[in-house]
């Protein structure tokens, strides 16, 4: 599944590179190594609950054009920010699509639903003693 999905993502996607801030000295100011990913989100191959399911969960990182973002700029060689970009768009794509397991209800045990009436008890008696006494 991921490798046919990471055909789909690098035939759509679009790169744009541009000059990286951090430590570098020279190689900073002359070198486009920061890797823009845009991915078109509508036109990857996914059935209409995974792509409800992605938009829906990804929605900040979708812009206005449908097209899911992601920078890296955190080496100095373009060639490796394009393969961490493309790993962390094929994650979040996953971890995305990946149905959610549905949460089981649990219930406070005796022992803790004792514990918290004791707390209470507790509370209301020394609020009771901070009251002036009655005549």
């Amino acid at each position: 599944m991921r490798d046919t999905l990471e055909q789909q993502v690098r035939a759509v996607a679009r790169e744009t590179f541009s000059r990286s801030g951090g430590p570098g000295g020279q190689n900073v100011n002359k070198v486009n190594t920061q890797v823009t990913l845009h991915l078109p989100v509508a036109e990857l191959d996914l059935s209409p609950a995974e792509l409800d399911a992605l938009v829906s969960r990804l929605g900040t990182r979708i812009n206005s054009d449908g097209e899911l973002v992601v920078q890296s700029s955190e080496t100095r060689s373009q060639t490796r920010n394009r393969e961490i970009a493309m790993d962390r768009v094929l994650s979040l794509i996953d971890h995305a699509i990946r149905p959610e397991r549905p949460r089981r209800p649990t219930r406070p045990t005796r022992a803790a639903r004792e514990r918290r009436l004791q707390g209470k008890r507790a509370r209301s008696e020394r609020k009771r003693l901070r009251r002036p006494p009655e005549d």
